[in-house]
């Protein structure tokens, strides 16, 4: 069935202004920008910029920590290229605008009585966005986002438009569902969804030593299963989410506010608050509100159980893992934080996904676990983030492409064996590097 529901706001061309991502560690001025409404004002902008030699990239609600959209050429924003175009249920399959935002497409598909297996734990970024630099939640079987497309649009380097899929240009399409914006501006993208269900979430505080100890078992008999450790105690909070079969039993309006807006982010806010200016009081701060943790169970839809709303803002890297090795780095990550004079106030978060065939992917070809740090906005972080990555990079991660990190192309073509499968497609597609930028330079190669 067709869907007519696209939302946006005004656009067109304009000159560049500054632009800001949405943690605030990276800026950009472009020399112009556009905000194309259909694929055709997107090919002329591209093939514009091209003829006046510059670069392009295309940028959504700016939730990448890294300069992976930056440009001092042509910024493309997304936000007209937005709405659900197409939902197909007997194909299980909904087609979306590259620019709709996440939180869009999940209520329009609840409004359908459909869902995505899988997601995040935000929902601000734009689908496009989400997929390019490999969004994942956690998983035992179902993966990350990118995962789920079946077919793409491509508007390339000479403003060609490419359909992608396994069956119509299938060696663009196995590279450009997290393609990083390397290959091209995506414009529109279909997911595999399903018919919706529900999900029960038992949110349990657990120490350290036992969820560590546990953590196979724990990951091999839920559905998705992840946790958190409060740096300068051995605890954490634990969350089990697995389908059920009902009734809906969601939070209480009092109980979920009080829970979700309140405590992780009013409370939560005044605490990272404090510990950027007396930095001496976050280990106890965390040690009180790692004990003030209470378990709590409750039923709903998808998106409503596995996004939360983030409100405090921060700067964050993230590594995946081989499984194996996880809880090795997880356990020095904690020995590193326990002798060391950081003041870590952001939870470290753990979780999980499967193996995938996605070039790029971060879970390409092994099963994984992710462990991400956080820091408070505008809080020192290098010296913290440089020691994490230095005990992930010993055990062969992968850093998150959205996310803080140093890591070049010679690391990168190391861990991933289909690196070289990707950097090909790049230079078929785009030899001219109309978009690259500093970032893919790093991360790529020239």
């Amino acid at each position: 069935m067709a869907v007519s529901d696209a939302v946006g706001g005004s656009g067109g061309r304009g000159s560049g202004g500054p632009w800001r991502n949405w943690a605030g560690n990276v800026s950009a001025r472009p020399a112009r920008t556009v905000a194309p409404a259909s694929t055709q004002e997107l090919v002329a902008a591209v093939r514009s910029a091209a003829e006046d030699g510059l670069t392009v990239k295309v940028v959504g609600t700016g939730h990448s920590f890294t300069s992976v959209a930056a440009t001092d050429g042509l910024l493309i924003r997304p936000e007209r290229l937005c709405g659900v175009r197409d939902i197909d249920r007997d194909a299980g399959a909904v087609t979306v605008a590259a620019g709709t935002p996440l939180h869009h497409l999940n209520r329009t598909l609840a409004a359908h009585g459909l869902s995505l297996t899988n997601m995040g734990d935000i929902m601000e970024q734009t689908v496009s966005g989400a997929t390019a630099t490999g969004t994942h939640g956690t998983g035992r079987e179902s993966a990350s986002l990118a995962t789920q497309i079946t077919a793409l649009e491509l508007v390339t380097a000479d403003g060609s438009v490419l359909r992608c899929s396994a069956e119509q240009n299938a060696d663009v399409f196995a590279a450009a569902r997290l393609g990083l914006g390397a290959l091209g501006v995506v414009t529109e993208l279909t997911f595999a969804v399903e018919p919706e269900f529900l999900l029960t979430a038992r949110e349990e505080p657990m120490p350290f030593d036992e969820v560590t100890d546990r953590f196979e078992e724990l990951a091999t008999e839920n559905e998705h299963f992840e946790f958190y450790w409060f740096p300068h105690t051995g605890n954490c909070n634990t969350k089990r989410n697995n389908r059920s079969q009902g009734p809906a039993t969601p939070p209480g309006k009092v109980s979920g506010w009080i829970e979700d807006e309140l405590l992780s982010n009013g409370v939560f806010q005044a605490a990272c608050t404090l510990g950027r200016a007396v930095p001496a009081t976050v280990p106890a701060v965390a040690k009180l509100a790692s004990r003030a943790l209470s378990a709590r169970t409750y039923t709903a839809i998808p998106y409503k159980v596995f996004t939360s709303p983030r409100r405090v803002r921060f700067v964050e890297m993230e590594y995946a893992l081989p499984r194996a090795a996880a809880i090795g780095a997880l356990h020095e990550l904690k020995a590193l934080v326990d002798r060391s004079d950081f003041k870590v106030s952001f939870p470290v978060e753990v979780r999980c996904a499967p193996s995938d065939n996605i070039a790029l992917s971060t879970a390409s070809g092994r099963d994984t676990v992710y462990i991400a740090v956080h820091m408070y906005r505008g809080t020192s972080h290098g010296a913290y983030f440089a020691a994490t990555e230095r005990i992930m990079t010993a055990h062969g991660g992968r850093p998150h492409w959205g996310k803080l990190h140093t890591r070049d192309a010679e690391y990168l073509s190391g861990v991933y064996p289909r690196f070289g499968e990707f950097t090909a497609v790049r230079d078929r597609l785009d030899p001219g590097r109309l978009f690259g930028n500093a970032y893919l330079r790093r991360v790529l190669g020239e």
